[in-house]
């Protein structure tokens, strides 16, 4: 699979596909399905802590994740599956706010990260050159299939590098 051109997404993502490592995301997508599960149930003493006031805690980063990743594969499967109308946006502090994340507990998102992603896993790799190639319409903005892809794998690294450099 070849990496999405700048054509092919909206600049606002640019820094989450950069962040992902060479052209294989399928496989960087497989390696955080067990990483990122792992990573989160080492931190369930801090699951509670935010660096800072107004600051999302590690449980609503955790439910950011999990919902964002969602919302794109959802755009995903539409846009792959040859979905002509444009696809809505979201506001994630809005999400946040209203998933109430702090009720429950670290283990159970990263569960339900795992669930979710083995099972997005299916979908991926199921994908042909074609619908990898298919343009939609997601928030106002054009963009590929693949390049939600190389988005989703960049995100969760984003958000990896935010936990590591100001939650421990």
């Amino acid at each position: 699979m070849n990496r999405p051109q700048p054509n092919d997404y909206h600049e606002m993502v640019s820094g989450y596909i950069s962040l992902v490592e060479g052209n294989n995301v399928l496989e960087v997508i497989k390696q955080q399905t067990i990483d990122f599960p792992d990573f989160l149930n080492n931190l369930i003493e801090k699951a509670d802590y935010a660096y800072a006031t107004g600051k999302w805690t590690i449980k609503e980063m955790a439910g950011h994740i999990i919902d964002t990743e969602r919302i794109l594969t959802y755009r995903l499967l539409c846009i792959a599956r040859g979905e002509q109308s444009p696809l809505p946006g979201f506001e994630e502090n809005d999400y946040v706010k209203q998933a109430h994340f702090a009720d429950r507990s670290l283990l159970s998102l990263s569960e339900e990260f795992s669930l979710s992603r083995r099972a997005n896993l299916y979908l991926y790799n199921s994908l042909n050159e074609q619908e990898l190639e298919r343009r939609g319409i997601a928030a106002g903005r054009q963009l590929t299939v693949n390049a939600l892809l190389f988005t989703i794998a960049g995100h969760l690294i984003h958000h990896t590098q935010i936990i590591k450099e100001r939650y421990l």
